[in-house]
């Protein structure tokens, strides 16, 4: 199915690189990379790095530059050459504002979508989504579209929801498949980590003893994956022949662990260090929804520095930890020849102890 090239957005990102490196180690077809860059300074320096990391795997590697901001982000590239599409660029940040959300994610979406219409050689358009675009749904999270009516608990979801309702209607004519991918915590099961993100901040804060109330119920099913599983998972599925389907590129709610079996782990690898044990600090306490959010605006009225820091952190996906997600992967399952869910506990000591002794990546 896949001929001629595959044009992956993002190409600067962790995903959009790492997916990058198994097109080109594992096929042979040449790989376009579009990267997110202001000017050409910026995409000079971008595109060093890159071809540092990726073009001794075959020179089958080209790289443009563009803004999803601007009118035509997509301009440069010849749509004649492209017969398959993945969309990662966004802006994946939890506090992003509903103004950036929109014209980043949403519009330049449909920016990306326009450009995969004027494509004549087109085969497949894969969106990378999240399993929360499904809001503040609870229960069974199952591989189909949904219709938005729970609402959402940041901006970020809101975006991804809205991409996947253009897509699957507006440009439904399009061949196309939606990737929901879980949280990324490591790059693989033994815990190394080269993106950090407001999970690791929120852990970094309980270290240091910033974090005495935590959001959430002890019960809430959390959803951790690795930059392999997706990296694997996204690769395979581009393979496959379906076209309109919904993967979640995510464990189950029995191969996951629950809120307070991370925060026990995350304290078994914390006290190990003698630092942590002397401070004596106390495992957070769980705080109720309506409780959290008096705090919260208090803070953001009359808190500054590491306080305001610690409680941003985790507000805006503070309502998610309430939540008790039943996420559905029978239709990844489907398709990939090996499904091997990680052990989740291991996931999170090894990430744990690679945080500790590299102090959050500065010693790395």
């Amino acid at each position: 199915m896949l001929s001629k090239s595959v044009l992956i957005t993002g190409g600067y990102g962790y995903l959009g690189r790492r997916i990058a490196r198994e097109f080109l180690e594992k096929s042979d077809i040449p790989v376009q990379l579009w990267i997110k860059a202001k000017d050409r300074s910026e995409f000079k320096a971008k595109g060093q790095e890159l071809c540092h990391e990726l073009c001794e795997t075959g020179g089958r590697l080209r790289l443009h530059a563009g803004d999803l901001l601007s009118e035509e982000p997509f301009a440069e590239i010849d749509s004649a050459e492209i017969s398959t599409i993945l969309h990662t660029a966004a802006v994946t940040r939890f506090n992003v504002d509903r103004e950036t959300a929109q014209r980043v994610n949403v519009e330049g979406t449909e920016k990306l979508l326009r450009f995969a219409e004027s494509c004549p050689n087109l085969n497949q358009v894969v969106f990378l989504s999240t399993i929360y675009a499904s809001g503040l749904q609870a229960g069974e999270i199952t591989e189909q579209l949904w219709d938005g009516e729970e609402g959402f608990s940041n901006y970020y979801e809101w975006s991804k929801w809205s991409s996947e309702q253009l897509l699957s209607k507006q440009y439904s004519h399009l061949p196309s498949k939606i990737l929901r991918v879980a949280t990324v915590i490591a790059d693989s099961t033994e815990g190394q980590v080269f993106q950090q993100n407001a999970f690791h901040n929120t852990l970094k804060l309980i270290y240091y003893g910033l974090l005495s109330i935590l959001p959430g119920k002890p019960q809430t099913p959390l959803y951790f994956v690795t930059g392999d599983f997706v990296t694997k998972a996204t690769y395979e599925l581009m393979h496959t022949p379906e076209q309109g389907t919904i993967y979640h590129v995510s464990h189950t709610k029995n191969e996951s662990l629950t809120l307070s079996e991370l925060i026990d782990l995350i304290f078994e690898v914390f006290e190990q260090q003698e630092d942590f044990k002397k401070r004596r600090i106390l495992k957070p306490l769980y705080s109720d929804n309506e409780s959290f959010k008096l705090l919260v605006d208090a803070v953001h009225q009359f808190a500054g520095g590491v306080v305001h820091q610690a409680v941003s952190s985790v507000a805006p996906f503070s309502q998610q930890l309430y939540l008790s997600k039943d996420v559905q992967n029978s239709n990844l399952r489907s398709v990939l020849q090996t499904y091997n869910a990680p052990d989740p506990a291991e996931l999170i000591k090894n990430t744990c102890r690679y945080l500790v002794q590299t102090r959050w990546g500065k010693n790395d």
